[in-house]
């Protein structure tokens, strides 16, 4: 094998390309792989106490974030940078809908709530601050198509709203109030709502208005490398095997995410608010910030902010029309600090991406927001 990645591609199968494709650029990568995703299914065989797959199942997605963000890239180049950006977040949100559902499945309905919570949060602030600050390092300022960040900033404004109305319930000191047996149905009525606009924001950014989503910067990057595109099967197998392994990772990590963080003195709201987001949401946070030092900050934005509205319009809907199918019907409820978070963080990176411009201040901006809304669920301030 390695002498054929010194004297050129035998003619082989797309599978076997496609591992010496990885083995020519990631070789560390696969090295780690090859360690700790077998020995996550070792430890979870034989019965490992709990904070050792808890950790294990942590350390094994990072080398498969890295793996996914490689094949993501790829196929980004090949197929263009609007459906790169939707190819990652796509398969990246995968992983926290797997995540949530499993939890969902097991109960753990505030974990599961909160986690929509912290995964908006960690992709507005946390993975656009850090890509900005990244991308921004050595470079004075760097520019995106704000069509991105307008379409979906106002997609993000209905979720908000959304979740807004039910939370409102409990105050009814201000005057409006929600029957507690209507909230059910109503969330259920409005996360048809969110499916629908998802589909029609699937349609205005893939069909027809395309052309919004495509900048200069972009153009050059693909007339420059369309003599060497990557081919497209092999990048399609990384993807959906990276994805698989990601999820059962993830599976592991819910199984004994609450045993081992009750040890740690951590509750519910936090452990869904920052825990589960950074684990669901690795590959795409790999994506976005390699994407912005490599001065793609079209591609980077995209990535976050269609993420962030695959999150608030496809897997929040998800969970609850799948919620009385698993025995745990969930609503769209959320605490007082919650929906302030959601609301503040969509409302923060609006204002940061409406010019089109970004530099590293910014970014550490957006990262000391997301510290200081982390540290509020620490410190389990009253969520409503």
């Amino acid at each position: 094998m390695l002498a054929w990645l010194e004297n050129g591609w035998p003619q082989c199968s797309e599978l076997e390309l496609l591992m010496l494709s990885v083995m020519r650029a990631q070789p560390r990568l696969l090295l780690c792989l090859t360690v700790l995703f077998p020995l996550s299914i070792l430890a979870d065989r034989a019965g490992f106490p709990d904070e050792w797959l808890f950790i294990n199942a942590i350390a094994a997605i990072i080398p498969l974030a890295m793996l996914l963000s490689a094949a993501t890239e790829n196929l980004a180049e090949r197929l263009g940078a609007s459906i790169g950006a939707l190819l990652n977040a796509l398969f990246a949100n995968a992983t926290e809908l797997i995540i949530a559902l499993v939890a969902l499945r097991a109960g753990l309905i505030d974990i599961v709530k909160a986690s929509i919570t912290g995964s908006v949060m960690a992709n507005l602030l946390l993975a656009l601050g850090l890509s900005m600050v990244v991308g921004g390092i050595g470079r004075r300022e760097q520019t995106f198509n704000p069509v991105v960040a307008r379409v979906n900033g106002t997609a993000m404004t209905l979720a908000v709203l959304s979740i807004l109305i039910p939370s409102l319930s409990g105050l009814n000191r201000i005057g409006f109030s929600l029957e507690q047996e209507a909230l059910l149905p109503f969330s259920g009525f409005v996360a048809w709502i969110l499916l629908l606009v998802y589909g029609f924001t699937l349609v205005f950014s893939l069909n027809t208005h395309r052309s919004l989503y495509t900048s200069p910067a972009q153009v050059d990057v693909v007339s420059e490398s369309s003599g060497g595109k990557p081919r497209l099967l092999p990048w399609f197998i990384a993807l959906i095997l990276a994805t698989l392994a990601i999820a059962y990772e993830s599976e592991l990590f819910v199984g004994v995410v609450e045993t081992v963080t009750h040890r740690f003195g951590l509750n519910d709201v936090f452990t869904g608010v920052i825990l589960l987001p950074l684990l669901g949401g690795a590959a795409e946070y790999v994506t976005s910030v390699s994407m912005a030092r490599r001065n793609k900050m079209d591609l980077s934005v995209s990535v976050v902010l269609s993420s962030t509205s695959l999150i608030a319009l496809l897997v929040a809907p998800v969970l609850v029309l799948a919620g009385p199918a698993l025995g745990h019907p969930i609503d769209l409820s959320f605490g007082i600090y919650e929906v302030v978070a959601v609301g503040f963080s969509v409302v923060v990176c609006k204002l940061v991406t409406a010019d089109g411009q970004s530099d590293w201040l910014e970014g550490v901006l957006l990262l000391a927001a997301y510290v200081i809304l982390a540290s509020g669920f620490f410190y389990q301030l009253p969520s409503g």
